[in-house]
């Protein structure tokens, strides 16, 4: 292995790390990829209640992110002559999903004013993601998870497992009443349906409701004239576009709040979709047919670049 290369790549000496850490358009980011499920909202807002007290926790679509806050000085005494201090920090990013990425990034010290007089910056950051990792795993929701596949996997007894997991986060910090259980909100009416009869006023607002299997009534199903393709969609009322719900099993988009825009259209790499002429709907006079929907590879590219946030990809289960 060459210096330069050596110098720009390590690996994170952890049993749950299963790539390693690499380099990104010149910052560093570590990411571990655990072998379990969380895709439940109620689970999401559970993490971030949980160590809200610890860390400063946020929730966006599908990411919970933790950040740890520290303050450098370049001397202890306040009051003396050439006293400089600066905050800096570090953000661990939980992907949700099918399995969960957690994800850090250790930005250059150039982001937080350029301090160079701060000492050893990137193996402090490097700790810290550690540790918040750690305290992750091992007090919230997720560590009944890590549990249950270690039982599973290594056919292992509860209190082995937990010995198990204690081993996997050395540097994990014990947070008392950092699993509350999941609250279900408010009973609130389904996404907004025309009743029979009802025009609508208006577009939706998005996001898409990942719920909307549940939530809305299926519907007609629609058939693809260019390679008999069929689309199953959810609310969609009659044929006259007015409200066309929520089209797609895999590759969902809720066409009431689809703007046309085409970005999906140009960040799929496999051809999903296609325009389609939908006259009368108030959102938008076409809309990204997914005419090719077998063929989605579950890149999420089409969902990270939609505007209104109208699309949600699934994976298939196998």
């Amino acid at each position: 292995m060459s210096l330069l290369l050596k110098d720009r790549i390590y690996t994170m000496e952890s049993p749950t790390a299963k790539r390693g850490v690499y380099p990104l358009h010149g910052y560093k980011l570590g990411l571990y990829r655990l072998p379990i499920k969380l895709d439940d909202p109620l689970e999401m807002k559970s993490i971030a209640e949980g160590l809200k007290k610890t860390f400063v926790m946020d929730i966006f679509a599908d990411r919970v992110y933790a950040t740890y806050n520290w303050t450098e000085e370049n001397m202890p005494d306040p009051e003396a002559k050439g006293y400089q201090k600066v905050n800096l920090s570090i953000t661990v990013e939980i992907v949700t999903g099918e399995v969960v990425d957690i994800i850090y990034q250790i930005f250059p010290i150039e982001k937080f004013g350029d301090p160079p007089w701060v000492k050893d910056y990137r193996k402090k950051a490097d700790h810290f993601a550690k540790m918040v990792i750690d305290t992750i795993l091992r007090n919230t929701i997720l560590a009944d998870k890590m549990l249950e596949y270690i039982i599973k996997t290594e056919k292992l007894d509860q209190d082995a497992a937990l010995n198990k997991l204690e081993d996997l986060t050395p540097l994990a910090k014990i947070v008392h009443d950092a699993k509350p259980k999941p609250k279900a909100e408010a009973t609130q009416a389904a996404p907004q349906l025309a009743a029979e009869g009802e025009a609508p006023t208006g577009p939706k607002t998005g996001p898409i409701d990942v719920e909307y299997k549940s939530h809305m009534p299926p519907s007609e199903p629609y058939r693809v004239a260019s390679n008999s393709n069929v689309i199953k969609t959810w609310g969609r009322r009659g044929t006259d576009n007015a409200r066309m719900g929520v089209w797609g099993e895999f590759v969902a988009v809720d066409y009431d709040i689809c703007v046309a825009d085409g970005a999906c259209i140009d960040a799929c790499p496999v051809g999903v979709y296609e325009w389609m002429a939908a006259p009368g709907n108030m959102a938008s006079e076409k809309k990204p047919l997914m005419a090719r929907e077998p063929d989605c590879i579950f890149c999420l590219a089409c969902e990270g670049v939609c505007p209104p946030q109208a699309i949600k990809i699934f994976q298939r289960k196998s």
